[in-house]
């Protein structure tokens, strides 16, 4: 394996690109139009233009990437996260096309992928699952709901991403909250097919991240707390979890490792359960890189897209799980062009002024650069601030400054929103619950800031009089 297609965007694709690159791999990006001067393209040894912005004409057009690993003289493609990383058939036709997809088998994707089967089997892997109806809900949703009582969850049976899911408290909001998770199901993934279980009120969303090779040798690097969300999506991560006690943890951890020895999974993915009370179920597998990975790699010390593509290459996975243990605490936060106030409404535009926060423990994974363009053909993610300490204490105590240095003048982002939630008192006692927000922030709005002050972010970084920095500070793309 020598050159490296990215079949990606943004700030995963800089990622893979400098984790190729690290390795000595020649990589390879594609972009639509509007990305055709995207930090990733000229990061990239080779650039080559998919079509329109459409993701159907570009990054989710297989056809069209799987042609240019070919003409770049590719022998690899990494799908990063989202758009086909969990497509089963696109992993297939990567492998027949005689190229390695980096990443699981297609036959575990298509497995996993599909909530009923993958329930089936967890549960004879004695891996705990949330009760519910067992398969798909064809029809005579109302003899189902009965059957396992309200509140209940209407859940897309393929993809993710919180898209196709609808709580329902009472009998008389079934019809409407099935036809809407339909819609929803087959606008995203193509597939209408539903799910109806157990709603479990104010859980934990904790997850367990693992690694396996090609002959199954398999350890997990512990958990994410990953409760903090807004529309069923993620925001804040952080590693390890304030809720668990040791023994929770190596009982998860090994739980996570049984689930991925049961698909008979390799490389690098991540195993989701709820918890709440000492309790836990598998909500789901994530058979890919996740976005939150970097937490995980500054917890532990590892560095999980240089494995991916290790693994991918057939070296063996010499990690031994005795060995692995964190180092201190990390957290991630999300940063997207969006409004908080405006119920997380996407926000566009050019980004006018960029500075981002530096320092020991801070790492931004990035993909932007001052000058470009948002528009609203993708998810608004921009980057991911994240921060590693001593203590949880003292994280959150060196992310809330680094949330303060970083400066985005152009379209409205979560920042302020982002610090908000890391000084709230039930954050930071780790009273965390996947409502956290809708119970704390239901009706936040953003302080309102002096002319002078909006002036002074302008000139320095966040206000902190400190000058900016300037491009040889440090390696802009450098994910550490």
């Amino acid at each position: 394996m020598r050159r490296v297609l990215v079949a990606n965007r943004g700030e995963i694709a800089c990622r893979i690109i400098r984790g190729c690159r690290e390795l000595g791999l020649a990589t390879v990006a594609v972009y639509s139009e509007p990305d055709a001067n995207a930090p990733h393209v000229r990061l990239a040894d080779e650039a080559v233009a998919l079509g329109p912005a459409a993701p159907a004409e570009s990054y989710l057009n297989a056809k069209k990437i799987i042609a240019s690993a070919r003409s770049s003289r590719a022998d690899a493609i990494h799908p990063g996260y989202g758009f086909l990383s969990e497509n089963g058939d696109f992993a297939a036709a990567v492998e027949e096309a005689g190229l390695v997809f980096i990443g699981p088998s297609a036959e575990t994707i298509r497995q996993m992928g599909d909530k009923p089967a993958a329930k089936t089997l967890m549960q004879a892997a004695d891996v705990p699952v949330i009760p519910g109806h067992d398969g798909i809900v064809e029809d005579n949703f109302a003899a189902v709901a009965e059957k396992i009582g309200f509140p209940l969850l209407v859940k897309a049976a393929g993809g993710g991403g919180g898209k196709g899911m609808r709580v329902v408290e009472d009998a008389d909001g079934l019809e409407a909250a099935v036809e809407a998770a339909r819609h929803e199901a087959e606008a995203a993934f193509g597939d209408g097919r539903l799910l109806l279980e157990r709603y479990i009120n104010r859980p934990r969303h904790i997850e367990v991240q693992i690694l396996a090779d090609n002959a199954g040798h398999t350890v997990h690097l512990g958990e994410r707390e990953c409760s903090v969300q807004r529309r069923h999506q993620k925001i804040i991560e952080e590693a390890p979890s304030p809720a668990l006690t040791p023994e929770l943890r190596e009982q998860m951890g090994a739980t996570a490792v049984a689930a991925a020895k049961a698909v008979g999974y390799r490389n690098a993915g991540t195993v989701e359960f709820l918890f709440q009370e000492g309790e836990f179920w598998f909500l789901e597998m994530n058979t890919r890189l996740q976005v939150e990975h970097g937490v995980t790699e500054l917890a532990y010390g590892v560095d999980l897209v240089k494995w991916q593509l290790r693994i991918a290459a057939g070296e063996p996975l010499t990690l031994r799980q005795e060995d692995i243990a964190p180092r201190g605490h990390a957290i991630e936060c999300r940063v997207y062009a969006e409004d908080p106030a405006r119920n997380f409404l996407p926000s566009p535009g050019r980004i006018r002024r960029l500075r981002e926060p530096a320092g020991p423990g801070i790492r931004v994974d990035s993909g932007i650069v001052e000058g470009q363009e948002i528009g609203s053909d993708y998810d608004p993610l921009l980057a991911k601030l994240l921060a590693h300490d001593a203590t949880r204490a003292d994280v959150l105590d060196r992310m809330a400054q680094a949330l303060r240095d970083y400066v985005i003048l152009g379209p409205t982002t979560n920042l302020t929103h982002l610090e908000a939630l890391l000084r709230h008192d039930a954050f930071r006692a780790g009273e965390l619950d996947t409502h956290f927000i809708e119970t704390h922030f239901a009706d936040w709005a953003p302080a309102a800031l002096p002319l002078e002050a909006l002036v002074a972010a302008g000139a320095t970084r966040g206000g902190s009089g400190r000058p900016p920095s300037t491009a040889a500070d440090r390696d802009p793309w450098s994910p550490w």
